[in-house]
């Protein structure tokens, strides 16, 4: 029999250390507060929020249907992509290269391919389409294995492709398709950031809006893309999605010509630095050594610095908002608190980081609260969910109130909360590094830089680094679940 003692001993342990590995990291984040009285901006903002206003609603039609459009058409291509993806799972090739994709972001891969196709659709399918195809197969691969093999053996010696399509598809549907549509507002919020870098979605309306102090049209398109996230289970039927892509495709911005040869100069050279493709090996290795000084070095401290302090922080608004949506334990109550979660894990990190930026200034401080107000949203989510599935097997008379949160549901909850709190590590990893576009010192402000200055062989050097570094918290991620023996609940 397992030793809950030691095991319930064992977790708060590992809490405490990631907790004081927090603390730690504080110090080493550049947090300043360059704005010494926010409140006065932040009531303007607040009288926004509750007077939005667009003057052409054709305009934000538009760009809404955009970014549907961009969310749709990638969810659906990387969707099977990762199925493919999955059914080689198994090789270790398959498994670096989808770690390698899922691990630089959406917009690093936006700034890439711009260069190349400009501000168009095929930028932000590619940008969405190549880092969800990793995460698809990642997941996929894991659904898959969690199916029972008996109706698959029963197939004989069926080819793999066979046996994927009329056995392990099939058997694992519901929890394949259950997680697409999750990905799929994934892929709106994703969409909408996408704007940040001058692509025709929402993002691009709001960053301009607050720029120049909007703030009751910021807010317009801020509910317009909640009202979308928060309506998709009211809209997107499966029997209208070959409907809807056919329009996604029909809606999507207009595709520029594009010089071939200049996406071979790009790929072959641009992205290298000079001594390299000269077979210079000294002078290669002082290129990369200047980077990695004046650059790397610097910003991995702040981006790890304040992915460790997000974390924690996610970690501890997630256990103090989980219990107030959760009928559960605080009955009727609980449609508040699921609305504010709503809003929490709808808006994207980089937007929540924009609005931080404009009461606090450039500094570590609005990357953190934004990255733990999402993910402690999205977290407390979940452990509201499974807080409610639970209850269906306790006893009527029970606990209440707050000895039922802290002696009943809490005990039982904590195991799922910290491997959805760890799980979510290379997310926040990823989502650290691009606050860096907002002017933050992470590596996402150096890459930015590069791509300004035309400097592609750096900010391709520098998105490598960002790549490895999500890859290495994702196997030190995986080691510490399995060390804890934490199983991941699915999203």
């Amino acid at each position: 029999m397992r030793d809950t003692h030691s095991t319930g001993a064992g977790l708060r342990t590992l809490s405490l250390w990631f907790a004081l590995v927090a603390i730690i990291a504080l110090f080493f984040a550049d947090i300043f507060l360059y704005q010494p009285d926010p409140w006065i901006e932040l009531s303007r903002i607040g009288t926004g929020m509750v007077t939005p206003y667009w003057p052409d609603i054709s305009e934000l039609a538009i760009s809404a249907l955009h970014t549907i459009s961009f969310a749709l058409l990638g969810v659906a291509v990387s969707a099977c992509l990762g199925v493919l993806l999955a059914m080689w799972f198994h090789r270790r090739v398959v498994r670096v290269f989808s770690a390698v994709i899922r691990s630089v972001h959406e917009i690093f891969w936006g700034l890439l391919f711009m260069q190349v196709f400009g501000l168009s659709a095929l930028t932000g399918l590619l940008a969405i389409i190549i880092p969800f195809s990793g995460i698809f197969a990642k997941l996929f691969a894991d659904i898959f294995h969690q199916q029972p093999a008996t109706a698959v053996n029963t197939m004989g010696q069926a080819d793999r492709l066979s046996r994927f399509i009329y056995g392990w598809i099939p058997q694992a549907w519901p929890a394949l398709s259950s997680y697409v549509r999750y990905r799929f507002e994934c892929a709106l919020r994703s969409s909408a950031i996408l704007g940040f870098i001058g692509l025709p979605t929402l993002g691009f309306h709001l960053e301009t809006a607050f720029r120049q102090g909007d703030y009751s049209e910021a807010a317009a398109v801020f509910w317009v893309f909640l009202l979308i996230i928060g309506t998709v289970r009211f809209w997107l039927y499966k029997r209208f999605l070959p409907f809807y892509l056919l329009a996604a495709i029909f809606l999507l911005p207009e595709m520029p010509p594009v010089n071939a040869s200049f996406i071979w100069q790009f790929f072959t050279q641009d992205l290298w630095p000079v001594p390299l493709q000269q077979g210079d090996l000294s002078g290669t290795l002082s290129w990369y050594g200047r980077v990695v000084s004046d650059e790397v070095i610097p910003a991995l401290i702040q981006t790890i610095a304040i992915t460790q302090a997000a974390l924690v922080l996610s970690g501890v608004l997630a256990l103090m908002w989980y219990p107030f949506a959760s009928r559960w334990l605080v009955r009727g109550f609980s449609l508040i608190g699921r609305f504010k979660l709503l809003v929490l894990r709808s808006v994207p990190e980089l937007m929540l980081a924009y609005l931080f930026m404009l009461l606090f200034g450039p500094s570590a401080l609005p990357a953190i609260f934004a990255l733990a107000l999402h993910n402690g949203g999205l977290i407390a989510f979940l452990l509201a969910n499974h807080s409610e599935d639970a209850a269906d097997n306790q006893r009527i008379d029970s606990a209440s109130g707050v000895v039922r949160y802290f002696y009943q549901d809490l005990p039982q909850r904590y195991p799922a909360f910290l491997a959805l709190l760890f799980y979510r590590w290379e997310v926040i990893m990823r989502e650290s590094a691009i606050m860096g576009v907002l002017g933050i010192a992470t590596l996402g402000f150096f890459i930015d830089s590069a791509f300004e200055e035309i400097r592609f062989d750096k900010a391709f050097f520098l998105i490598l680094v960002a790549a490895m570094l999500n890859v290495v918290v994702d196997s030190v991620s995986r080691r510490v679940r399995r060390a804890a023996g934490l199983t991941t609940p699915r999203m």
